[in-house]
């Protein structure tokens, strides 16, 4: 049972992975280490990580495209361990979350494998491949969620989902880590039932800070700006929430869509705390 109040945090695992012989779940230990106030300065991994472990890989010939710090790797066998016991992702990130001192519920979409794959005009790749190893430069044509048909919410998804007077989609790229967590069977559902539903653009001035939202959307027929971010989320939605500089896009409001302005660009926590008071106001 999830206390009343307490913050829950619904995580994507199509990006997940086998790497180095370690499960890799870069969404889930993002959202960790950012919740533990240890995220690097990059938005990944770990502030001041060693790579000692991946310098004896590169030693040994090991092509290692894939930046795991000594830290990361500690994190990411123990996942591995845990989960060849036996124990499911949700009870193994539970663990882990304890053990970085986080007080939110972090819970991972599904324990069900779902694995995003991604075509280009060299086929489909693997979701690493194409974003880390290929540096997301290739143009997307098409999306694939495997697994999700079959999969299963994680316990406790859609009851924190069904008790929340709110729930935030967070500004991050709609088709790579939004829309696998709603190709799970019964989570959009629930999404959707919710009292208020705002999801928080990633876009400014109609392009992404950082990553290929901007890109990947346009590819996929979504139209330009914000107004892309409101056609991802359809009927889904009550509100959105772009950046001051897009104030403008408040016109993309209509019937069931609230849009609103604020300041959206945040570099630090205090900037982080004032905006989800603001949010949950």
């Amino acid at each position: 049972m999830i206390p009343p109040g307490r913050l829950v945090v619904v995580v994507n695992v199509g990006d997940d992975d086998d790497v180095y012989g370690v499960r890799v779940c870069p969404d889930l230990d993002t959202v960790l280490y950012t919740l533990a106030g240890i995220e690097g300065g990059a938005g990944w991994g770990i502030v001041g990580d060693s790579f000692s472990r991946l310098a004896a890989l590169e030693r040994e010939g090991v092509d290692t495209w894939f930046r795991l710090g000594d830290r990361d790797f500690e994190q990411c066998g123990r996942r591995t361990d845990l989960l060849a016991a036996g124990v499911p992702l949700s009870k193994v990130t539970a663990e882990l979350a304890d053990d970085l001192g986080v007080a939110a519920t972090v819970l991972p979409a599904t324990d069900h494998p779902v694995r995003t794959r991604v075509r280009t005009s060299d086929g489909w790749l693997a979701f690493q491949d194409y974003f880390v190893r290929r540096g997301h430069r290739d143009d997307v044509a098409e999306l694939d969620y495997a697994g999700a048909a079959v999969a299963e919410p994680a316990p406790g998804v859609v009851e924190a989902l069904a008790a929340a007077d709110l729930v935030v989609v967070a500004p991050s790229n709609p088709p790579l880590s939004i829309w696998p967590i709603l190709a799970v069977p019964r989570i959009r559902e629930a999404v959707a039932a919710a009292p208020r539903r705002v999801a928080v653009s990633p876009l400014f001035g109609g392009r992404a800070l950082k990553g290929p939202a901007d890109r990947v959307m346009a590819r996929l027929g979504l139209p330009p700006g914000n107004a892309g971010v409101a056609a991802a989320y359809e009927g889904l939605i009550t509100d959105l929430v772009v950046d001051e500089g897009d104030a403008t896009d408040v016109t993309l409001a209509r019937d069931g869509l609230a849009v609103h302005a604020a300041d959206t660009r945040i570099a630090e926590p205090n900037a982080a705390a004032r905006f989800a008071r603001w949010l949950v106001a």
